[in-house]
């Protein structure tokens, strides 16, 4: 076995800097024996003498000049880690829908993705897609290729399983008797084919408007746990 070793004379160490030697053990009559095959004290740095160290171990050699490993490509991760870390903690992602599920792990990633970067459908779209990837969101979701049409749907996909989640959110967050919080507010939108706009009282200072009025209900740690949608004309002044 080949192996460096430092020795020091018989001499202070504090004074002297040790010898660099390269030595083998080897056995010999049932007695483990070593030689000096060379010293290395001089040559000429210390990192040559730990790339030679290195070899000896098993590792590779890297011309001085050429890099270890080269960067192609980084993406951010430290916030998609800690945010899609504690959905997966608090079962968030359980609660969504069943593993395995595309649907899911869109739905997942447009929550996650509203608070580390809220940004528009179709800019989404891109920021999670492997060749525009803003982030390692996509990537650590296996989204492969999305576009904005998928997150669309993925929209009409929750509004489907909104009974059932708020049920669960209700066992998790709710006891019997307990004290809810529940308020409304409203914004207003523009255009005409709206279903869920009507006229009514503007919170903006915007009249003549249509307005989408919601009702949210909160546990009383002020965690959310329903939301519903109301006929604006309730709230005319």
């Amino acid at each position: 076995m080949l192996k460096l070793g430092h020795v020091y004379p018989n001499c202070s160490k504090t004074k002297l800097t040790p010898a660099i030697l390269l030595r083998e053990s080897f056995r010999e009559n049932g007695k483990v024996r070593k030689s000096t095959l060379c010293n290395l004290s001089d040559w000429p740095t210390e990192h040559v003498v730990e790339g030679l160290r290195g070899v000896l171990k098993g590792g590779t050699v890297i011309p001085a000049e050429q890099e270890a490993f080269t960067i192609t490509r980084s993406l951010p991760h430290g916030h998609v880690a800690a945010v899609l870390g504690m959905a997966r903690k608090i079962g968030l992602d359980r609660i969504l829908g069943p593993d395995a599920n595309r649907c899911r792990e869109l739905a997942l990633a447009l929550l996650v993705g509203r608070i580390v970067d809220p940004v528009s459908k179709l800019a989404a779209a891109r920021g999670l897609s492997p060749q525009t990837a803003s982030s390692s969101l996509g990537e650590v979701l296996e989204l492969g290729e999305v576009d904005e049409d998928e997150l669309y749907a993925v929209l009409d996909w929750l509004l489907e399983r909104q009974p059932f989640i708020e049920t669960e959110l209700a066992k998790r967050r709710l006891q019997s008797g307990t004290l809810v919080l529940y308020d409304v507010s409203s914004s207003y939108m523009e255009g005409r084919c709206c279903p869920l706009a009507k006229r009514g009282y503007s919170r903006d200072s915007r009249p003549g408007t249509l307005q989408i009025v919601y009702g949210l209900l909160c546990a009383p740690d002020g965690c959310p746990v329903a939301i519903e949608f109301l006929t604006a004309t309730l709230l005319i002044r």
